[in-house]
């Protein structure tokens, strides 16, 4: 939910998208969170391109891929507050990410005055803050996500 604030996005090609992931090949699920970024770009097997992240799985030991696909970054708005709506898309190939844990790196401004928030952590699933121009709260608030396969 967000308090007057919107275009909440995140911030840099340094931004990290911290995941669980699952292995598409023998279901085995990482137990320590990793990043992706959109600066990272590993080159695949066979030439095929790059990807953000090429990991070995831990189980089975098939080469599997995750990428960020930057066109479809998109930041979340006022108008979308309390409903879900996709802000990335991800390329997975033998990847499949199970879990997302927010941290800091977002950005956002105040719905009436533009005034910038930027270093905004969503680690603890709530933030706020006050918004001098408008002389009003801000803040983002039980934040949640879902993954839907396309």
């Amino acid at each position: 939910m967000l308090e007057n604030i919107t275009n909440v996005r995140p911030f840099g090609d340094d931004f990290r998208w911290f995941l669980k992931l699952k292995c598409g090949n023998c279901g085995e699920v990482s137990d320590k969170w990793q990043y992706i970024t959109l600066m990272d770009s590993v080159p695949l097997k066979g030439g095929r391109g790059s990807a953000s992240m090429v990991q070995k799985c831990k189980l089975c030991s098939r080469e599997n891929s995750i990428d960020i696909l930057k066109d479809t970054m998109k930041p979340y708005h006022a108008e979308d507050s309390e409903r879900f709506k996709t802000i990335v898309q991800f390329e997975c190939r033998g990847l499949e990410p199970v879990d997302f844990q927010p941290q800091a790196g977002f950005a956002a401004e105040g719905a009436e005055t533009g005034t910038p928030f930027t270093e905004i952590n969503l680690q603890e699933r709530d933030w706020n803050d006050y918004d001098e121009k408008a002389k009003e709260s801000v803040g983002i608030y039980e934040v949640a996500h879902q993954f839907i396969k396309c």
